[in-house]
């Protein structure tokens, strides 16, 4: 295994970004300066964690709008398997794919997991609320899917 991760904290810069996007074209945190961005790292598209995530924003998603906000799913699966979800569950933002986790790494959320005690390396599910200003304004750990998008635009409304 390799080195615990550096997580990213509130009121630091967010670490920059350019990745490919399933609805074609790159996007990159420079883009997207004077608006509020909620990128969300997730393990894998079409599981079921991972969809009842993505399938909260969806719902909420004119809630999102409203308060001038861009959705950023990221995930180490390729453009194919993100354009296949994305059309699955109708998600209306883009999927980012980080297939070589490097954009993982740099917001400290590939680290080391557990499942029916096998170790393996992986995306921890985390979501960061990037300010205007590009400096990440909250950060949630350990997200439990259900419900996550209520606490996203609760802490859109405190920005």
């Amino acid at each position: 295994m390799t080195r615990a991760p550096v997580p990213v904290e509130a009121g630091a810069p967010a670490p920059p970004f350019s990745l490919e996007s399933d609805q074609g074209g790159t996007v990159s945190l420079d883009s997207l300066r004077g608006r509020p961005v909620v990128l969300y790292f997730y393990p894998k598209d079409d599981t079921s964690g991972c969809t009842t995530q993505a399938c909260d924003f969806r719902d909420r998603w004119s809630d999102v709008q409203a308060r001038g906000a861009v959705v950023l799913g990221v995930s180490p699966d390729g453009l194919r398997s993100h354009a296949r979800f994305r059309k699955k569950y109708r998600l209306p933002f883009p999927l980012l794919a980080d297939e070589d986790h490097r954009i993982a790494d740099a917001y400290g959320v590939w680290g080391e997991k557990s499942l029916f005690g096998h170790r393996y390396e992986g995306i921890l599910r985390t979501t960061f609320i990037i300010g205007p200003d590009g400096t990440v304004a909250r950060v949630f750990r350990k997200v439990k899917p259900e419900g996550h998008a209520a606490e996203v635009l609760a802490a859109l409304d405190a920005l």
